[in-house]
């Protein structure tokens, strides 16, 4: 609101003379004047154009000058006047822009730290003329233009100018006797300036400071029962910031109690002053508050013998606090605590007949008695629930959060039959299915569905049948008969089919699955009515739904092969021939047969179950199968499947050095060229190779050379240690054979390859790597026949090279070759 400017005369400015030996006077004036030519300036700004920058700059230095020249003369006031009557035109004309911006859409915080700039330069001022002759009142006017000003710059959390200006307005209250003062106005102005310097001070965490204001304040109380609300309210609320920290120790919970117990006993002795009834109850109120946070801090805390004594004595105080619907709540959370589930159930209970409730606050209650009672409290949480649905109005929100939470996070664990069953109960009430009637809960139905199907779904998974297929029933009411919900009502009665399969009672499995297929006739619900036909031993019924799955629109081979299985495992050779036969014309007739394994796992058991001699797939065959899935799985870029082929099969009995060899040469050549596989399979083979008692040395050379190659392609580097200890390899088997043992030709290759290896490194100055390398190739030289000369042309090339730079070579252990 805007302060009313004081009535004055016209101040009458004499000429001055600049010679005047009044040089301060003139000082004054021009000053004054520079202040006046901008206060104009804002009062003319537009309200919708956020204010320039430099304004309030310009009136700060124009304001700093004139502080400079304080203190005033007292004779001179008319100037004083003057200056007090420009803070209050600037003053006013902040209001007017606030008003402005809060009328139109909110401004920008910048506009709005200009004004509040504005607002502190006018406090500032006013504090420069406070002193005026015929004013009453000025500090208290004065003080209270800091006061509103620090309030402004604590709305904008600029905490430090904030307590500056209420530490100021505190100044020019300290001078004055208030045990003098007598307006009521005055009086809370003093409260209030103490209060908001306490709030600021707790803001920048000088909490010391913070209480030590507040306890300041009971001095300034004056018998008023605003005042001591006042003061209790601010007590709860530093109480409520401490509650609402995330680090709820020990230590904080006795800060939160001390203070809240300060606002408790505020209440008490304002309620002792109060006259008025209005006083009374607004006191009363607060003091009910107060306590209903006591009890929170205790139940928090653990103190549940306290949380029930604060409940009590809210309840004997009767009025709105005694029914207010945190108290059973409060009481019930603390029975639960004390381990007195009867108390807490009737707490749960009193919830129903109490119409003060929201709903959140008994949904939550029910959650939190369910959590804690655990299976022990389903009955009764479904009891509170139906009860509240004749009481008041329950959403289908609230019905999902219960149905939730009686189910559980996992539905099929300990005691979920239990669960099930009170669930089930209450999703078919007609009450609750009438809350999910309709296009505006659409998204709750949905959910409801959801979390009904979930639980059928956990208990199919545990094998529990009966139970699954009665939450799948039950999941049915929550699905709308529309068209656009076709396909799912099918879905739900094609699972209610494989439920009462396993239950194994197939005419009502059987019934379920025609429903399915009136709705959503498809592939599926033609494969299940094959099953419902070899549980009932019905071959030709089975045959013939054969014959239908072939002819549904979305029928893939796959459904073949699975029918192939079933009937193997259902012991009905006819029908797994007929699936078979089927699938071998998809084959013959050139149509894509994705799925080759049915064919051997198929004859692999049927063999058993002939009783023919033939119990396991021929080695040969199983090695071709394998080839030829690497193979596809080649083509399509599955390399993570192909090592996990070759690794299964390098596991089994059929593999042998010869066939990891052949996968091994596959891999590593051709245009699908994989490192991984070619390097695993050519390993094992070298494995199987040397622990033979004969071992065939020109594969050993093979696969050495090969995996040399693959090792320097797909590494890229010479100076790899895998590449070198694959040289190093080749040694150790060399070492001991006889002449021509090991292919000659091999033999050349490997120290040939070896001592190349090194002229890389010599081009580069690289001696250290370069000198390893002719070790290696030397060393493996003199293992090969026929290789004098290549091996004296090494050592001459040595003995030049350890004299050129230092190192010797012959002269190292052998002992790096055979590591």
């Amino acid at each position: 609101m805007r302060i009313a400017e004081i009535s004055t005369p016209e101040l009458r400015q004499p000429a001055q003379d600049p010679q005047s030996p009044h040089h301060h006077h003139h000082q004054h004036n021009q000053l004054i004047s520079q202040l006046e030519s901008k206060i104009k300036q804002t009062e003319a700004h537009p309200a919708n154009a956020p204010l320039p920058h430099s304004l309030p700059s310009d009136l700060r230095q124009i304001v700093t000058h004139l502080t400079q020249l304080a203190p005033f003369p007292t004779v001179n006031n008319s100037f004083k006047l003057h200056l007090w009557k420009l803070s209050y035109r600037l003053w006013n004309a902040c209001v007017d822009l606030s008003n402005a911006a809060a009328i139109r859409s909110p401004s920008s915080k910048t506009s709005t730290l200009n004004v509040v700039k504005l607002r502190h330069i006018a406090a500032d001022m006013l504090a420069l003329a406070v002193h005026v002759e015929g004013v009453p009142s000025p500090l208290i006017k004065s003080a209270s233009f800091y006061y509103k000003t620090g309030l402004a710059w604590h709305d904008l959390k600029i905490f430090d100018l904030a307590s500056t200006c209420f530490e100021r307005a505190t100044d020019l209250i300290s001078k004055l006797d208030i045990k003098k003062l007598s307006d009521a106005g005055e009086r809370k102005l003093l409260l209030d300036l103490n209060l908001a310097r306490s709030l600021t001070a707790w803001e920048i965490s000088d909490k010391n400071l913070a209480i030590t204001l507040l306890n300041r304040s009971k001095i300034l109380l004056f018998g008023s029962p605003v005042h001591f609300r006042a003061l209790a309210n601010q007590f709860l609320a530093l109480a409520k910031t401490v509650l609402s920290r995330t680090e709820n120790n020990g230590s904080s919970f006795n800060e939160c109690l001390k203070l809240m117990n300060e606002a408790l006993e505020l209440c008490e002795k304002g309620l002792s002053v109060a006259r008025t009834r209005e006083e009374t109850v607004e006191i009363k109120e607060l003091k009910s508050k107060t306590l209903r946070f006591i009890s929170a801090v205790h139940l928090q805390n653990g103190e549940f013998e306290s949380v029930i004594k604060c409940v009590k004595v809210l309840r004997k105080n009767g009025g709105e606090s005694g029914d207010h619907a945190s108290l059973p709540v409060l009481a019930m959370k603390a029975w639960l605590g004390l381990g007195r589930y009867n108390e807490a159930e009737k707490e749960l209970k009193s919830m129903v007949v109490n119409k003060g409730i929201p709903e959140g606050v008994w949904v939550s209650a029910v959650e939190t008695y369910f959590q804690a009672a655990g299976n022990a409290g389903v009955e009764t949480a479904k009891g509170v629930f139906l009860g509240l649905l004749g009481r008041c109005h329950v959403s289908a929100r609230a019905a999902v959060r219960v149905v939730h939470r009686v189910i559980g996070e996992a539905g099929g664990i300990e005691g979920s039959k239990i669960r099930a069953k009170v669930v089930a109960e209450l999703a078919s009430d007609e009450r609750v299915v009438a809350l999910f009637a309709g296009e505006t809960v659409a998204k709750e139905r949905t959910a409801m569905h959801a979390v009904l199907w979930n639980c059928g779904s956990a208990n199919f998974q545990l094998k529990d049948y009966e139970t699954s297929a009665e939450m799948f029933e039950k999941s049915m009411l929550y699905i709308p008969h529309d068209t656009e919900n076709r396909v799912l009502r099918a879905k739900g009665y094609r699972v209610l089919c494989l439920c009462y399969l396993g239950l194994t009672q197939l005419d009502r499995a059987q019934e379920y699955v025609n429903e399915a297929d009136k709705l959503d006739s498809n592939i599926i619900c033609a494969f299940l009515k094959f099953k419902i036909c070899l549980q009932k031993n019905d071959h030709g019924g089975a045959i013939n739904q054969i014959q239908t799955m072939i002819t549904c629109l979305d029928f893939t081979p796959d459904f073949l092969s699975l029918s192939a299985h079933e009937a193997v495992a259902s012991r009905a050779l006819p029908v797994a021939v007929a699936a078979l036969s089927n699938f071998l014309n998809f084959y013959t007739s050139g149509k894509p047969m994705p799925t080759t394994e049915v064919i051997l796992t198929s004859l692999s058991v049927g063999t058993q179950l002939t009783d023919d001699k033939v119990t396991t797939i021929d080695a040969d065959l199983f090695f071709i199968y394998v080839l030829n899935a690497y193979e596809m799985h080649g083509r399509l870029n599955n390399s993570e499947t192909q090592q996990h082929l070759v690794k299964s099969f390098a596991g089994t009995k059929a593999c042998s050095p010869e066939f990891l060899l052949q996968i091994g040469l596959n891999a590593s050549q051709g245009p699908r060229f994989n490192a991984e596989v070619a390097t695993f399979a050519l390993s094992e083979c070298l494995s199987g190779f040397l622990s033979s008692p004969s071992p065939d040395y020109q594969n050993v050379a093979l696969i050495v050379r090969r995996l040399i190659t693959i090792a320097s392609i797909h590494k890229g580097d010479t100076e790899d240690d895998a590449v070198l200890s694959l040289y190093k390899q080749a040694y150790r088997i060399m070492v001991g054979l006889k002449e021509g043992e090991y292919p000659t030709e091999e033999g050349k290759w490997l120290a040939m390859t070896a001592w190349n290896q090194a002229a890389l490194p010599v081009r580069m100055g690289q001696i250290d790597v370069a000198k390893k390398w002719m070790n290696v190739g030397l060393e493996l030289a003199k293992k090969v026949a026929r290789m004098e000369t290549y091996q004296a042309c090494m050592e001459d090339y040595v003995t030049g090279f350890e004299k050129k730079f230092d190192k010797p070579i012959t002269g190292e252990s052998r002992s790096q070759l055979v590591q």
